[in-house]
C-alpha cells in the first residue's frame, strides 16, 4: 500500500509529479501576467517564485500563507486602488494562483492547482485577445492535460519514466483532435448576433489612449507609448502624411489647468461642413480603448454605423471599444466648417476663467487694438511668434498657476499639449472663438501589409479657430515651431536608446503585420464576416434558424467523429491489436471471420484446417502474435506488425 498524507489521507506528491505541476502553474500564470499592469505583475510573479521554492519540501506554515494573501491584498489595491474591474478581478485571480503551491501537499492538492491554474489562460482574455494570449492559453491546456496523466501514473504507483513523454504527448495529442472539429463547428458556423448579449466590467486603470480631458503632464505616459493605436487601409488615393489628422474628442472647457469635453454640446445636431476634394475611402481598425471616441481622419462624409456624431464631430460609439474593432468610413478636406456660429455658441468657445494668466489677456487685448477686426492677422501673428522664438522640447516642468503665462513669457519650450493650450487661450482673450482637438496625426506605412500604422506616441492636440466666411479653421500651433528649434523628441530618445534601431523596427514591423492577420481571421469575424463566409460558400443568406440548424448538423458530424474515435475502445491504441484486426477483417471477407469466443490460436489453426490453401502462414503468424500478446515476448514486435500488415488469404 502506498503511504498517505495524515491530513488529506490522499498520496503525498513526488518530487517529478512536483515539478510538473509546479512548471504548469506557472505557464498558466505567465498567460495572466502578461496582459496585466507591470506594477501588479512583477510583484506577482516573485512571490510565485518564492512561494514555489519555499513549499518544495513542505507546506508553508498556516500564519505564513495568511500573512502572504494579506501582502498581495495590499499590492493589488495599492496599485489598482478600490475600484472594481476586469484588471482587478484578473490581478486577485493571479495573486491567489501564486500563493496556492504554498499549500499543495498530495496528489489531490496537485490536481486541484492545475485545474484552478487553468483559470488563469481563460482570464487573460478578458484583457488580451492577441494571439500570444492564444498560444499561452494552448500551451496552458496541453501542459495541464500531460501533468494530469502524469499525476494519474503516478496515483497508480507508476514509476515516472513508466510512458515516455513522447507518447504522453501523442495521447493529448489525439485528445485535442477529439475536440477540434467541434470547435472549428463553433467557432465558424455558430450564428453569431450583430451585438453582445452582454457586456464586462470596465477596467480599474485606464489603458493608454484619448482621453475627454487634457492637463499639463497628462499626455507624457501616452506619448512614451509606441504600441499601435490604430491601423489604416485606404481604398484608391491616399492623403500626404502632413495631411493625416485623425480627429478625436474636441474640448472646450478651461478651468484654469485642464480642458475638457463639453457634455452638453454632444446632443446637439452635427456642425454643417462642406467638403472638398480628393475623397479618401480607408477602413479604421482602433485598439482597444475602453471608451466610446472614434478616431476618424478629418473630417468624414458620414458617421458609419454604430456611431453618432456630436455636434463637433467627434465620432461616439454605440458601446465602449473594450475589443478590437473596424470602421469603414470616407473623409475629405474641408472647405467650409460651420460658417455661421450661433451667437451662444460664439460666446461658449470665448469663455476663460477669470484670475488666470493676466499678461496673456494683457497682450492679446493690444493685438485685438493694433489689428482691428482682422482675426486672420492675430492668428497669423501667434504663429510667427513661435516660429521666431519657441522650441520643442518633452523636457519640461509642470507649471504653476499660471500655465498660460508661464509657457508664452519664461519657458518657451514644450510640446503639443503646451502649444494648442496657450494658443486657444490666447485667441479667446483676443475675442476669436478657439477650442482644442485632439487626436494623432501622421503615422508610417508598414512595408509588409502596404497599410499604415498609428501609434499611441503619434498623439497630437491642435487648435481650430473660427474665422468670418470660413468658420472652423485648424491651426496647429506645434507644427509651426522652426526645424532648428525642435531640441527633444520621442524619436529621438528611442533611436538613442540603443543600435540597431532600423532592424528592431522591422521586426516590429512584420510582428504587426502578424498581428494585424489575427485580427482579420480572429478578432474580426464578427456576424457580417460569417454572413460573407457562408454566401462565398454558395448559401446564400441565411435566416437565423436555418443558420442554427447548419450548425446544429455540422455539431452533429463533430459529435459522430468523437464516438467512432471513442468506440474502438481503449485496446485500439495499440498498433499491434489494430494490425491483427485488420488481418481478421481480410479473412472476414472470405467467409472466415473469427467468433467472439474464439481465441487467435484456435481460429487460426480451424482456418488452416479448413481452407489450407488459403490460410497459408496463418498459424505461426498468430503463434506470433499470442506470445508478443499475451506472454510478453516483444522481441520482434516491430517485425511482426509489418508481417501482419502485409499477410494476405
Amino acid at each position: 500500500m502506498p503511504r498517505t498524507d495524515a491530513l488529506t489521507d490522499a498520496p503525498p506528491i513526488g518530487a517529478g509529479p512536483r515539478a510538473w505541476v509546479l512548471a504548469t502553474a506557472g505557464l498558466c500564470l505567465a498567460a495572466l501576467l502578461i496582459p496585466l499592469p507591470a506594477s501588479v505583475a512583477l510583484p506577482i510573479a516573485l512571490i510565485a517564485l518564492a512561494v514555489a521554492a519555499l513549499s518544495w519540501r513542505r507546506p508553508l506554515h498556516a500564519a505564513l500563507r495568511l500573512l502572504l494573501a494579506l501582502s498581495m491584498l495590499a499590492v493589488v489595491f495599492a496599485v489598482m486602488g478600490f475600484n472594481f474591474g476586469r484588471d482587478t478581478g484578473c490581478a486577485m485571480l493571479a495573486s491567489m494562483l501564486a500563493i496556492k503551491p504554498a499549500e499543495t501537499r498530495s496528489l489531490r492538492d496537485a490536481r486541484s492547482l492545475v485545474g484552478f491554474g487553468l483559470f488563469a489562460p481563460f482570464a487573460a482574455f478578458l484583457l488580451d485577445q492577441g494571439p500570444l494570449t492564444m498560444v499561452l492559453g494552448l500551451l496552458s491546456a496541453l501542459a495541464a492535460l500531460v501533468t494530469l496523466q502524469r499525476l494519474a501514473d503516478a496515483e497508480a504507483g507508476l514509476a515516472a519514466g513508466a510512458l515516455p513523454l513522447r507518447r504522453q504527448l501523442l495521447a493529448v495529442g489525439r485528445l485535442v483532435a477529439l475536440g477540434l472539429p467541434m470547435m472549428l463547428a463553433a467557432f465558424w458556423l455558430f450564428p453569431r448576433f450583430p451585438t453582445p448579449l452582454w457586456g464586462v466590467p470596465e477596467r480599474a486603470l485606464a489603458k493608454p489612449g484619448l482621453s475627454d480631458s487634457m492637463e499639463p503632464g497628462g499626455w507624457i505616459d501616452l506619448m512614451a507609448d509606441d504600441n499601435p493605436a490604430l491601423r489604416v487601409q485606404f481604398f484608391g488615393a491616399e492623403p500626404r502624411p502632413e495631411q493625416m489628422y485623425w480627429r478625436g474628442p474636441v474640448l472646450w472647457e478651461f478651468d484654469g489647468r485642464v480642458w475638457s469635453q463639453s457634455r452638453w454640446l454632444r446632443e446637439l445636431p452635427p456642425e454643417t461642413v462642406t467638403h472638398g476634394a480628393p475623397a479618401w475611402d480607408y477602413q479604421v481598425e482602433i485598439e482597444a480603448t475602453d471608451r466610446r471616441e472614434v478616431v476618424a481622419l478629418e473630417l468624414p462624409h458620414a458617421a458609419p454605423a454604430g456611431t453618432r456624431p456630436t455636434y463637433d464631430h467627434t465620432l461616439l460609439s454605440q458601446r465602449p471599444l473594450t475589443s478590437l474593432t473596424r470602421w469603414r468610413m470616407q473623409s475629405a478636406p474641408v472647405l467650409r466648417h460651420e460658417p455661421q456660429l450661433p451667437a451662444a455658441l460664439r460666446q461658449y468657445a470665448l469663455q476663460l476663467p477669470a484670475g488666470y494668466n493676466p499678461r496673456t489677456l494683457a497682450l492679446a487685448a493690444q493685438w485685438r487694438r493694433q489689428a482691428g477686426s482682422d482675426d486672420a492677422r492675430i492668428v497669423e501673428r501667434a504663429l510667427a511668434w513661435i516660429r521666431a522664438e519657441f522650441g520643442y522640447t518633452l523636457d519640461t516642468p509642470l507649471p504653476g498657476r499660471h500655465s498660460v503665462d508661464q509657457f508664452l513669457f519664461e519657458q518657451k519650450n514644450g510640446y503639443c499639449e503646451h502649444f494648442s493650450s496657450s494658443f486657444v487661450v490666447l485667441m479667446r482673450a483676443a475675442g476669436i472663438p478657439a477650442r482644442v482637438v485632439t487626436g494623432y496625426t501622421g503615422g508610417y506605412r508598414n512595408p509588409f501589409g502596404d497599410y499604415w500604422i498609428v501609434r499611441n506616441m503619434d498623439a497630437h492636440a491642435w487648435a481650430e479657430v473660427w474665422l468670418p466666411q470660413r468658420g472652423w479653421v485648424r491651426v496647429d500651433p506645434t507644427a509651426a515651431v522652426a526645424p532648428e528649434r525642435i531640441y527633444d523628441t520621442l524619436e529621438d530618445r528611442l533611436s538613442g536608446a540603443g543600435g540597431g534601431l532600423g532592424a528592431v523596427r522591422q521586426l516590429g514591423d512584420f510582428g504587426d503585420w502578424l498581428r494585424r492577420g489575427w485580427n482579420d481571421l480572429v478578432l474580426g469575424f464578427d456576424a457580417s464576416r460569417q454572413e460573407r463566409l457562408l454566401s462565398g460558400l454558395g448559401m446564400g443568406r441565411l435566416g437565423g434558424e436555418r443558420q442554427g440548424l447548419l450548425f446544429a448538423l455540422a455539431a452533429a458530424l463533430a459529435l459522430g467523429w468523437m464516438a467512432w474515435w471513442l468506440a474502438r475502445g481503449e485496446r485500439e491504441r495499440d498498433p499491434l491489436l489494430r494490425a491483427w484486426h485488420r488481418l481478421g477483417k481480410r479473412y472476414a471477407r472470405l467467409g472466415l471471420e473469427r467468433a467472439p469466443h474464439e481465441p487467435a490460436l484456435a481460429w487460426a489453426r480451424r482456418v488452416a484446417r479448413t481452407r489450407p490453401q488459403v490460410a497459408n502462414g496463418l498459424v505461426p503468424l498468430s503463434e506470433r502474435f499470442a506470445a508478443a500478446r499475451y506472454a510478453g515476448d516483444v522481441q520482434d514486435r516491430a517485425a511482426l506488425i509489418r508481417d501482419l500488415r502485409r499477410h494476405r488469404p
